[in-house]
């Protein structure tokens, strides 16, 4: 959430960020609310003052033995008024903060600004497209033979978007997971297992909610109020919450491995069919806490861990700096890797890198302290190591053989029990 201070500090310049982002931004309603916030404290303290004061004669009128009915009646009716302000006070700091979450983070200063994706800057590649001297066939033409997926029968189990993964694409979906994580943890990130659903404060803290709500799939009945994430990034963000963490104990380096759930997969069509876009999907995440100073420099060690992953793998990739009105909601900067999917004809996200600063921290109350100084919110990152449903296609396309057989990268081999190859299945 965006820091109120900095808004009355210099409203022009925020919302001239805003704008980079969502050009229709109006911090009007929250300034609006901010003084009136503001205001009332005003009243209350100067009400207070004047109760303590009249307690203060009244006490000394006792003493004297004089008649205070009049005043404690005064007094009386100013703890009404008290109370009456202090409950109008709560519900103005719980409106103006419904507003102010409503709102993006703001960029960094070096981002470009523009709200076109085509934009976005690449800042690096590694390899080169793969060139076949055969006719090639994407993913979803190559498992008619293959056999790794059942699209038919998700839809069945649960309507289109929601693949089974079978026998060696089951096998081989679980050794990039397997990879992916060692990669992680030998770059110095400590696995978490964390629950599939959370709470929608715990939402709320990561920036899902109420910009998002459409977007989730829920749990909603006399038990429960849960929500399925979207990502393991809000588990993880939400281990912290309301948490005040020792500067020594940062940065912490977490990685994850969950399904992820999303009511929108994208249109349907041959360039969004099969892996492309589901419904639930799989990927290994990275997520840190971290003191503001320190940020960047984790920022580069996550991609650098995401960018490891894939050279293994031997993909050909791209890193694009996204432009301000493309990244996420609570990003401040971000860059996606891309890989090439020849069935595609055209680069596709893998792992998308996140400085959120201290956005999410705020809304989810997480600080850290230096010694016996005041607490300061921390800065978290969050970046995909990655997401496997489209690293599958990319495995599937570029590697596949004129007969129809792919071969599987040699870091997967130890995985798969030496398994080196996929061939066709009559």
């Amino acid at each position: 959430m965006l820091d109120i201070k900095q808004i009355r500090k210099d409203r022009k310049a925020v919302e001239a960020k805003l704008k980079t982002k969502e050009p229709d931004a109006d911090l009007s309603e929250v300034v609006a609310l901010d003084e009136k916030i503001r205001d009332i404290k005003v009243e209350v303290e100067e009400l207070k003052a004047k109760r303590n004061q009249m307690s203060k004669w009244i006490g000394e009128k006792k003493r004297m033995g004089d008649d205070t009915a009049l005043l404690m009646q005064e007094v009386s009716g100013m703890h009404e008024k008290i109370a009456a302000f202090d409950q109008a006070q709560k519900q103005l700091e719980e409106d103006c903060e419904n507003k102010l979450s409503a709102f993006p983070n703001l960029p960094m200063d070096n981002i470009k600004v523009s709200l076109d994706p085509k934009e976005n800057v690449c800042i690096k590649t590694h390899g080169i497209k793969k060139e076949f001297s055969f006719p090639f066939k994407n993913h979803v033409e190559l498992n008619e033979s293959l056999h790794l997926f059942d699209f038919k029968r998700g839809a069945k189990l649960a309507g289109s978007n929601w693949p089974v993964y079978t026998n060696l694409g089951a096998r081989l979906e679980w050794a990039l997971l397997n990879y992916m994580l060692e990669v992680h943890l030998k770059n110095g990130f400590t696995q978490l297992m964390v629950p599939h659903v959370v709470r929608p404060e715990i939402m709320f803290g990561a920036g899902q909610l109420p910009k998002f709500e459409k977007q989730l799939f829920k749990i909603r009945d006399d038990d429960y109020h849960l929500y399925l994430i979207p990502t393991s990034e809000v588990a993880i963000n939400g281990l912290h919450f309301d948490e005040i963490l020792d500067e020594q104990q940062l940065p912490l380096k977490y990685v994850s491995y969950t399904p992820c759930f999303r009511r929108e997969a994208g249109a349907a069509g041959s360039q969004e069919r099969g892996l492309i876009r589901v419904h639930q999907f799989n990927k290994v995440e990275m997520f840190c806490f971290t003191t503001p100073f320190a940020s960047e420099q984790m920022f580069e060690e996550m991609l650098s861990s995401a960018e490891e992953v894939l050279q293994g793998l031997n993909l050909h990739y791209r890193n694009m700096l996204l432009v301000t009105g493309d990244m996420s909601f609570g990003a401040a900067k971000t860059v996606d890797i891309e890989v090439w999917l020849p069935g595609q004809n055209r680069y596709y996200e893998v792992s998308s890198v996140s400085n959120c600063t201290d956005y999410q921290a705020r809304r989810s109350q997480i600080r850290y302290r230096k010694k016996e100084e005041k607490p300061e919110l921390v800065h978290t990152l969050n970046g995909s190591g990655l997401a496997t449903s489209r690293l599958m296609v990319a495995l599937l396309e570029n590697n596949q053989r004129e007969d129809g057989s792919v071969a599987i990268p040699e870091v997967l081999h130890k995985y798969l029990h030496g398994i080196k190859e996929i061939t066709p299945q009559k």
